[in-house]
């Protein structure tokens, strides 16, 4: 099971989101791809933030109730973003993931995004090497 890499599950076409990004914007971009949020990426697909739907949720309220969308993504995203690299272990993820950890990770080589791995992905890993398993018992 230590043979299973994050770029074997990783989804290459994540939601990704620019700082100057109007936080309306933002949201239509996340529920029209159904994630729960996405890294912030510059011109040069480096990660430079995070958003989810956790750091947009109190932002949008007011923009809601007052009508105005004055918000930029860059004022609400996360900037300390861990990350994980493509020949980074599942099992070693998971275990990282069973704490209070983020839910979606980034995955960068050579400074760039080349996609996000989710706690849902690791699951798929986990579950397709459990199903190995039953098929082929020891």
């Amino acid at each position: 099971m230590e043979s299973l890499k994050v770029k074997d599950y990783m989804n290459m076409r994540p939601v990704t989101f620019d700082p100057s990004q109007s936080l309306s914007a933002a949201l239509d971009k996340l529920l029209t791809a159904k994630q729960i949020g996405g890294p912030v990426v510059d011109a040069n697909r480096q990660v430079v933030g995070f958003l989810s739907e956790q750091d947009m949720i109190q932002k949008l309220i007011k923009v809601g109730y007052h009508c105005q969308d004055t918000h930029t993504v860059g004022e609400c995203m996360r900037e300390d973003v861990l990350t994980v690299s493509p020949d980074s272990s599942i099992i070693e993820l998971a275990d990282i993931m069973s704490g209070q950890k983020p839910k979606i990770y980034p995955v960068v080589e050579s400074g760039q995004l080349v996609g996000v791995i989710t706690r849902r992905d690791v699951l798929t890993a986990i579950s397709n090497q459990i199903g190995a398993c039953f098929q082929h018992p020891v």
